[in-house]
């Protein structure tokens, strides 16, 4: 079975994971945890070409969304790790449209089951482009499993 779990550090992904631990899976189960950054909306490659404080604030909103990223892709892998040892996991820390990276990671791995949380952080990403776990479940090739925080529902 091929796992895609995909992450963005809310208390809806971390129900994610405590989900996706309460389910026996097959002793073969492969899980790719993702994480998705989108850049601010301001910050396009064509601002890039004039360089300088913005070239540099671009830089470090990176580094800062990848460093993030991998913490989050890193304590779900150890998390998931410690309750199954028998399980394959990968990380993908990526940036772009949350929605559009995931749905593509699942079609090109040929993921059997995506796993995301119902909400995530990005409220004006949601109001503006619809909610990600929305467009999974009516998208994605293959099963989706949306997990609810019930202390934030």
């Amino acid at each position: 079975m091929k796992i895609i779990l995909a992450l963005d550090g809310s208390d809806f992904s971390k129900a994610a994971v405590e989900q996706l631990n309460r389910i026996t899976l097959p002793p073969s189960t492969e899980i790719c945890i993702i994480n998705v950054y989108e850049f601010p909306t301001a910050l396009g490659p064509e601002l890039m070409a004039t360089g300088g404080s913005l070239n540099n604030y671009y830089e470090e909103f990176i580094s800062g969304a990848q460093k993030l990223g991998e913490k989050i892709v890193s304590e779900a892998s150890d998390n998931l790790k410690n309750l199954n040892k028998t399980l394959t996991i990968t990380t993908s820390v990526v940036s772009g449209l949350p929605k559009n990276a995931i749905l593509e990671k699942a079609e090109d791995w040929d993921a059997d089951l995506i796993v995301v949380g119902s909400q995530g952080q990005g409220a004006l990403s949601r109001l503006l482009l619809g909610s990600v776990s929305q467009y999974l479940a009516t998208h994605a090739k293959c099963s989706v499993m949306i997990a609810r925080d019930k202390n934030n529902s």
